[in-house]
């Protein structure tokens, strides 16, 4: 099969048909109807087999994860998802694996109303990378910069649970039957937390999503905002799969260096923190408190309660 009639039978017409995409996979390039008072947010992320997925990762579970990958970024700003463009670097075509991969782009994009207008397909070893477009009202996109002292920092749903879905992929950990569905399903499925990033447009000073870990992430906005941060690892929201399979150390472990979670890390001012709690009640995501943003630019302070918490983080870094 060539480059061409792949293109035609598995991503032509992928994702949900946008009014707004007047010319989409097909051409020299794809033509948007970007609405008046918007602005529009891109993104892109790569995923390369040996450093992000195995080489026999469910190529299905591959194409949901990196449709949310990129949606995650787009719902830490605030953005609405549109727009999908894909460069897929294939060593040969195999028929079921791309059929595969396929299923799972077309039914996560459809899912977050998003269409597949283009990208690019060559022959390589095995990589994918998705560029992702979104629209926010203009002026209203959330940043890393905003972030103020005295803020309260916020993180949605719970942290580790990829990290211990990777370790149990990888014959590192242990994980109870009861507990391994969820797990591997928060590592191989994640979601993106797109309405509630929206939602906090007008509440949150600052935001981004967890994807290298939370220890990681947050010097993002630390650097970005001139602050620094108070955390406290008491108040990290693990789930019951994280508590029942690991000591405290290495669930706090998982929490600050894991990576992967793709839940929202954010700041809130003090004077909307009511409005934050009559925002939450719609969306039954659990949100946890997890400390303030402080004067100290760029220092990350750690404690366990009221005490000093030694910590030595070890995650994962390109080209470390």
């Amino acid at each position: 099969m060539g480059e061409f009639e792949l293109i035609s039978r598995y991503f032509a017409s992928c994702g949900a048909k946008r009014a707004d995409s007047a010319i989409g996979v097909g051409d020299d390039g794809a033509v948007l109807q970007v609405r008046d008072g918007y602005d529009l947010v891109v993104t892109t992320d790569t995923m390369v087999v040996g450093t992000h997925f195995f080489p026999d990762d469910d190529p299905r579970a591959l194409g949901h994860k990196l449709v949310t990958v990129n949606v995650s970024d787009l719902a830490a700003m605030g953005a609405e998802p549109a727009w999908l463009s894909l460069a897929l670097t294939l060593p040969a075509v195999d028929e079921p694996w791309v059929a595969a991969f396929a299923a799972g782009l077309h039914e996560t994009a459809e899912y977050y109303n998003c269409q597949l207008i283009g990208g690019d397909t060559t022959r390589g070893p095995l990589s994918l990378t998705m560029i992702a477009k979104g629209i926010v009202p203009r002026g209203k996109a959330l940043t890393r910069s905003g972030a103020k002292v005295g803020d309260y920092i916020y993180v949605t749903g719970t942290l580790g649970d990829a990290a211990l879905g990777l370790k149990l992929c990888q014959g590192l950990h242990e994980v109870s039957k009861k507990h391994q569905t969820h797990i591997l399903q928060r590592f191989h499925y994640p979601s993106a937390r797109v309405a509630l990033g929206q939602a906090l447009r007008n509440i949150a000073s600052s935001a981004m999503d967890l994807s290298d870990g939370l220890y990681s992430d947050i010097q993002h906005i630390m650097k970005r905002s001139a602050v620094g941060a108070s955390i406290d690892v008491a108040r990290l929201p693990l789930s019951q799969a994280v508590k029942d399979s690991c000591d405290s150390a290495t669930a706090i472990q998982l929490a600050l260096s894991g990576g992967e979670d793709y839940e929202l890390l954010f700041t809130v001012p003090e004077a909307r923190r009511g409005s934050l709690d009559v925002l939450l009640s719609p969306y039954g995501i659990g949100v946890s408190c997890i400390g303030r943003v402080t004067g100290a630019a760029g220092k990350l302070e750690l404690k366990q309660g009221e005490q000093p918490f030694n910590y030595q983080h070890n995650g994962f870094k390109h080209f470390a």
